[in-house]
Formats: structure tokens, sequence, C-alpha cells
């Protein structure tokens, strides 16, 4: 049995660049004639490669993320899986049915109806005539565009448009589903309804791809993620490892991007295939018995330590010692739910830096961000100046509302550089800690909002 969704093979894609349509005409003429005459035909084009011989495959049931820079192939790889593009070389096989959010509504044809669009988007995507009859009104129900639905296209606005054409693709039940930075469209009650319906298909066992610029996004909701890069795929692993070295690559210097690009490659596949073992398990030997809540305390165990870390390249800053400490300045990394608890390191500037923000921030060990703070709201409330040379300690209280549980730190320092605000230094998953469980806690899920049962009966019955 075929467990294979997707497989891509050594696909590229080469675009020719003309300089002027002179070029473009030459090209069409002169070569064959050169030919001909026996001659090396001259190539009057420049070549663009938008995707570089990439290469992946995606299991029946996955949910994988693509993620990249703008112009790193990103829709191009999309856009040939659903065969709307063809490669100049290389293979692609899917199996099952396919629906596509890619460009939503440019497929509509602008004089026909709202209801003359469904039928025929959803024939292209494989619907007979019945089974459009028998999933309209669900379709017409999710898009909430009302009478609308009877009107020509041409009369919708942009967002009317997108969210029928969403509503077309998400219910033909496919078994590939291949979103393009669709899921912020309409506003925040039709977005939290497009989530859950994604959330339902791939409930019921369909396979997705789908490109986000979301770091949060996709390790919320991807088994897996593919770092592309300059029409290359550089690496493919877990989430959050890949969403890591995509924004470490991201707020890079222009001059260290190539040596960072090279050591994304070169990395050894063990991490990547491997970093769900990055946090040791709790209840593994090297770490401390679980207590009773009356003998709770906190307690620093020097085996619970991040492998994970990703440090961004210097612009002027260098952050150092960071640690988690009690409020009596002990440091620690197992620790109590409800207490306060302080979370310090040291900045160290080089180079001088206007407008200076300090930041940290908590997430889970899958890499989802909970929370965090910083050190001015704004670029206007920050520090208007440093100087090289300079060293500052940051220091950011929390209080410890997560239940039992390990979590990790990332540090950051931004600040101005050419007229926009960037990231001095970074490091992700520099600290981590873990929550001690207790016997008397009642809260579920990852944070504790304080919710408390109350219980009153109000009749028995005879």
């Amino acid at each position: 049995m075929n467990e294979i969704a997707i497989r891509i093979e050594n696909l590229s894609k080469c675009y020719q660049i003309y300089a002027t349509p002179r070029d473009r005409l030459k090209q069409f003429v002169l070569p064959p004639l050169s030919q001909m005459m026996g001659k090396t035909p001259k190539q009057y084009f420049g070549e663009f490669r938008a995707l570089n011989d990439v290469s992946f495959e995606v299991k029946k049931g996955e949910t994988v993320g693509i993620i990249g820079r703008n112009g790193s192939g990103k829709s191009t790889l999309l856009q040939m899986i659903c065969g709307t593009l063809n490669p100049t070389s290389g293979s692609i096989q899917t199996t099952g049915r396919i629906a596509a959010l890619l460009e939503l509504g440019s497929g509509f044809n602008p004089e026909f109806t709202g209801r003359e669009n469904v039928y025929m988007n959803a024939s292209v995507l494989g619907l007979s005539n019945e089974e459009i009859d028998a999933r309209f009104e669900d379709i017409a129900a999710f898009a909430d565009i009302g009478e609308f639905i009877e009107q020509p296209v041409k009369t919708y606005s942009s967002g009317m448009m997108v969210r029928l054409a969403f509503a077309v693709a998400i219910n033909v039940d496919p078994e590939i589903l291949i979103v393009d930075e669709a899921l912020s469209v309409g506003d925040e009650l039709f977005q939290r309804k497009c989530f859950s319906r994604i959330e339902s298909i791939r409930a019921n066992g369909a396979t997705i791809l789908f490109v986000s610029h979301s770091g949060g996004t996709i390790v919320e909701l991807c088994d897996r993620a593919v770092l592309m890069e300059a029409g290359e795929k550089l690496t493919v692993g877990l989430p959050k490892q890949i969403v890591g070295r995509y924004q470490k690559l991201l707020y890079a210097p222009a001059d260290k991007r190539d040596a960072i690009r090279e050591q994304i490659r070169r990395a050894d596949e063990q991490v990547v295939e491997s970093a769900s073992a990055a946090v040791k398990d709790p209840s593994s030997k090297d770490h401390a018995p679980i207590k009773h809540e009356q003998e709770l305390q906190e307690s620093f165990d020097p085996n619970l330590k991040p492998s994970s870390t990703i440090e961004y390249e210097s612009d002027g800053a260098y952050i150092e010692s960071p640690a988690v400490l009690t409020l009596a300045g002990e440091q620690v990394n197992n620790l109590v739910r409800k207490k306060t608890y302080r979370y310090t390191y040291t900045v160290q500037f080089t180079k001088s830096a206007s407008n200076v923000r300090f930041g940290m921030l908590i997430k889970t060990t899958s890499g989802l961000e909970l929370g965090g703070g910083a050190s001015a709201s704004s670029a206007r409330d920050s520090l208007s100046y440093v100087e090289a040379g300079s060293s500052y300690r940051v220091e950011f209280l929390f209080r410890c509302a997560l239940n039992p549980g390990v979590y990790f730190l990332n540090a950051g320092v931004n600040g101005n550089v050419d007229g926009s605000e960037t990231y001095l230094h970074r490091l992700i998953d520099i600290s981590m800690f873990r929550v001690q469980p207790d016997t008397e806690n009642l809260a579920t899920g990852i944070v504790d909002f304080g919710c408390y049962p109350e219980l009153e009966l109000q009749q028995t019955q005879d």
C-alpha cells in the first residue's frame, strides 16, 4: 500500500529573462538559423532558476509547512504540485483529489453569479453536478455572503470573492489540501472558521501542504516543515527547528547570509531528525524525582539544559549569562507554580546603537510561543542611544502561571540599523526550565488561568 501522498524528485523551474523585446525576437529567429548553418547558436536571454533540484516526500495524513523568505520558490513549488505550472525538469507524483487555495478567486468569471462560479470551480476540482447540488448550501453558508451569491462576481468586494473561493475549495472533501498564504482571509471570525475547517480536514486524514510566513502557524499546525531559500530546499525537519533556522537566516546581515545558508545545508541530519530528543524526558533518571506539593521548592538541575539553541548573527551586541533566579537571587530551573521569578541576562555592545529594546519569550517544547515581554512598547520609548563598550543587565519578572511541563526561554535585543529596526542579537532556546507537578493542581492545558470550580445543587428528584 502506497503511503506517500506527494513525491517530488529533482524538481526545477527555469525562466528565460530577456533584457528587451528585441532579444526575445532574436532568440526566436536567430538560433534556428545558426543551427541550419552548422554554427553554435547564441543565447539572447538570461536564466532565472525559481526552483533548483528540489526533492522531498509528504506522507498521507501528514501536515507539512513550507517556509522561506520572499522569492525562495515556495509558491512556484505549490503551483507545480497543483498542475497550474509546468516544471522545467524533475517529476511530481500525487495520490488523491487535490484542492488548492492559491490565488483565491483568480479562476472566477466576473460575469457569472456566485452560484454559477461555485458550480464551475467545484466541477474543475472534480465534483459532479449531483455532488455540487448536495454541498451547495454548505458552501454558501460557509462563505456567508448572503444574497450576493446570486449576483455577478464583478459586483463583489475582494473579501467576498476570497470567502467564496475558500468555501468552494475546502468543501470538496480533498485528500490533499494545498494552501498558499490563504489563512488570513476575511475578518477574525471568518479566519477562525477557516482554521476550524482545516483542522477538521486534517482530523479526517487529509494531507495538507501549505506556505506561511508565520512561524507560529507552522509550529502549531505542522508535523514537519521545509525551509526554502533561493529556489533550493535547504532542510526538512521538525517545525520548531526549521522555524528557528528560518528566523536566523531572515535576520542575518547580508554579508553573513551565504555562510548561514551553507551552515544549514551541511547541518548534521541527525540533529534535525532527532530534534524531538532535544528535551530530555522529565521522568528520566537524569532529573530530580517528583516531590509532593508540600515539599516543592525551587532547585537547579545542571542536566536540564537545551541542545536546540539557535544564535542569530550579532550586529554589534552580544547576549550573555541568561538565567532564571528566585527573588532572593538564587539560580533555579525547577520552578513552582504561582511563584514569581526573575529572568536575567547581560548585553555587551561592541558598536553604538540607537532605539534599543530588550525582550524575552517563553515557549513550549514544540515551539509554540506562550508569551513574554519587552523593555519598551515601541521604538519611541526605547533607549535612544547606547554607546559602544556599554554593558546592560536586563531583568524581567514573571509569574509562573504555567502548568507542569518543560519550557524554553528566548532572549533578544533590537535596535535601529540603517533606518529600520532589527535584531542586534538573539538567542533562541538559550535557557529552559521545568514547572514541577503538584497533587492539588486542578488546572488543565498549558497556562493556569486560575479557573476554580463552584458546584451548587439546584434540586433533587424524589
